[in-house]
């Protein structure tokens, strides 16, 4: 999706180094999860989540990311899955959070068919990362002041909505990025719709945990 410019920056950006414990919820393909692995080495761990409101997806995501961890140097990847806000209570203190291109399915039905709000889930993440730790979130923008509107219909969200909701859980703005920036994206259409598939304006946020 990025090339190697931007994929390296997005790292840096994430604070993730070798040694490192790292979260990377709702992995999709493993794409992530596998460079992160690479990044942290023997002495790191990843832990690919999956959350139980997708697990039960045509392409078997669970499945996917269990196949993962047994592939060869995978062993520093622990593949595990249970409802969105049980993350904290099958996962290790983390160093990082990883959230990529999803914050915004936390207002979806899908994601709150099983009870999980938003509010709920940032609560889960300011509870499992350490002292100092960071939420580093990317997503797909929504226009200005449309707060979680779009997020069921266009995949989008206001990226001030975000931080207002994450920051009420406690958290601090770190950092924020626009690498990912798109000001030709007129945020009124769907990300998946070809004119705007794979160059959606993106906003990347750190925040960190005091």
């Amino acid at each position: 999706m990025y090339d190697q410019s931007k994929l390296s920056e997005l790292i840096r950006f994430a604070r993730i180094d070798a040694g490192a414990t790292v979260i990377d919820v709702y992995p999709g393909d493993g794409d992530w999860t596998r460079l992160f692995s690479d990044i942290v080495g023997p002495e790191g761990r990843v832990t690919s989540f999956v959350p139980a409101e997708v697990a039960h997806f045509k392409n078997d995501p669970v499945g996917l990311i269990r196949t993962l961890a047994q592939e060869p140097g995978r062993e520093n990847v622990e593949a595990v899955s249970a409802d969105l806000v049980a993350m904290p209570e099958i996962t290790q203190p983390a160093d990082v959070l990883w959230l990529h291109l999803f914050y915004h399915d936390l207002h979806t039905a899908l994601m709150q068919a099983r009870g999980a709000t938003a509010a709920d889930f940032n609560r889960a993440v300011y509870e499992r990362l350490k002292p100092g730790g960071f939420y580093v979130i990317v997503d797909h923008a929504a226009a200005a002041g449309s707060g979680t509107g779009d997020a069921q219909s266009l995949h989008r969200i206001d990226p001030a909505s975000v931080r207002e909701e994450v920051e009420a859980a406690g958290f601090t703005l770190d950092a924020e990025s626009t690498l990912l920036a798109n000001r030709n994206d007129p945020h009124s259409i769907k990300v998946f719709d070809p004119s705007i598939k794979d160059k959606t304006d993106r906003f990347a946020y750190r925040f960190v945990k005091p």
